[in-house]
């Protein structure tokens, strides 16, 4: 067997290092494709880095407290069978080879655009080329960065874009009413500006409430939707959640809220509450946030429903949720039309997409299809 390198992935096109939280793996522990083996922090998350082979762990080369640069030597797999000198020369070799990236590679490849649809700035950023393109549409209080993780993975076999919504990320914060008709009209004025004339569309959250929207409005653009811990599938939603999200505007008022996310509260990095801090903080954000909530989320319930639409919005279906979702119970998956692909992830909770990427990645990966 030959000997496989763990090195230091990069998530987002932002991510320049990590630092190794902890290994979840012992030298001498059999490891498989999908075992995540250590845990990794960046300024953004946290998470476990997955391993791409089968064998045995048999080097812990990053100590936990390090931070490393992208591609930076992890761990090293092989047999049992394989000689420790063998082991120590590759290991060799590789720190001797080894050029950390600089800025200006991290820089090289696409970054976010601007553009301006329908009156409005919208940020977006596309990645790959060819097939039916993907667009990824994130929940309530996100931005593009909610699919760090999914976006260049989805992006190897096709074109993949991701834009902030209206009221959210770098896109312009002046709404009208906030309802899921708006907010579907202006993913319908981007895939028009792009020159997209049909979509797989990808919605988390509030964002497949608004993919289900525009499958309503406007079908003949859709060729499926992805449903990821999908709003639009039931009445019940975590009130205290979308309040305390929508008013909180430092640390201690958003943290206990951006927990809830998460099936593992830990994952929420300092980086990660105050980049929501200073987004709440923008000019426009709060008045924004409380239309949408008002419009989509009034009195704690949903205020619209696709579940019995659901087997006419698009030609095929696809839902994933969570099991342990926090914000809207994964039993809405249940009793939906026998044509819908579900899947529920164990363990997992609203943001499934970054908890459980590989799995989520590879779910979305075969329902498009080649």
């Amino acid at each position: 067997m030959p000997i496989h390198m763990i090195t230091m992935p990069k998530w987002g096109l932002s991510m320049e290092q990590g630092q190794v939280n902890g290994w979840l793996k012992s030298v001498g522990d059999k490891v498989g494709k999908g075992d995540e083996v250590l845990d990794v922090e960046t300024d953004k998350i946290s998470s476990g880095v997955e391993c791409a082979f089968n064998g045995t762990l048999r080097r812990q080369v990053a100590q936990e407290g390090e931070t490393l640069p992208i591609g930076a030597l992890l761990g090293v797999v092989a047999d049992v069978e394989t000689p420790d000198s063998d082991i120590d020369a590759a290991v060799e070799a590789f720190q001797r080879d080894f050029v950390p990236p600089t800025a200006a590679d991290g820089e090289s490849g696409p970054q976010p655009e601007k553009a301006q649809i329908g009156g409005r700035t919208v940020r977006y950023l596309k990645l790959g080329d060819g097939g039916t393109p993907v667009v990824l549409i994130h929940g309530f209080g996100g931005d593009l960065n909610n699919w760090l993780f999914n976006h260049a993975d989805l992006a190897a076999h096709r074109a993949v874009w991701a834009l902030d919504l209206p009221g959210h990320g770098e896109s312009g914060k002046t709404i009208d009413t906030g309802s899921a008709d708006e907010l579907a009209d202006s993913v319908i004025a981007f895939l028009d500006d792009r020159k997209i004339e049909r979509a797989h569309l990808v919605g988390h959250s509030m964002g497949a409430l608004i993919a289900m929207t525009v499958a309503a409005r406007a079908p003949q653009r859709v060729a499926s939707l992805a449903l990821i811990s999908g709003a639009g599938l039931g009445e019940e939603i975590n009130r205290e959640y979308i309040e305390g999200f929508a008013a909180g505007n430092s640390r201690n008022t958003l943290k206990p809220h951006l927990t809830k996310l998460f099936a593992d509260g830990s994952l929420v990095t300092r980086q990660l509450v105050e980049d929501i801090v200073k987004y709440k903080r923008l000019e426009g954000v709060g008045d924004a946030l409380q239309k949408i909530s008002a419009s989509a989320f009034e009195g704690g319930v949903q205020q619209r429903n696709y579940r019995d639409q659901l087997e006419k919005l698009a030609p095929r279906t696809l839902v994933i949720w969570g099991s342990e979702d926090q914000i809207i119970p994964a039993r809405h998956a249940e009793g939906l039309p026998a044509t819908t692909h579900v899947h529920i992830i164990a363990g997992k909770g609203h943001m499934v997409q970054m908890e459980a990427a590989s799995e989520v990645n590879r779910l979305l990966n075969d329902f498009f299809g080649s």
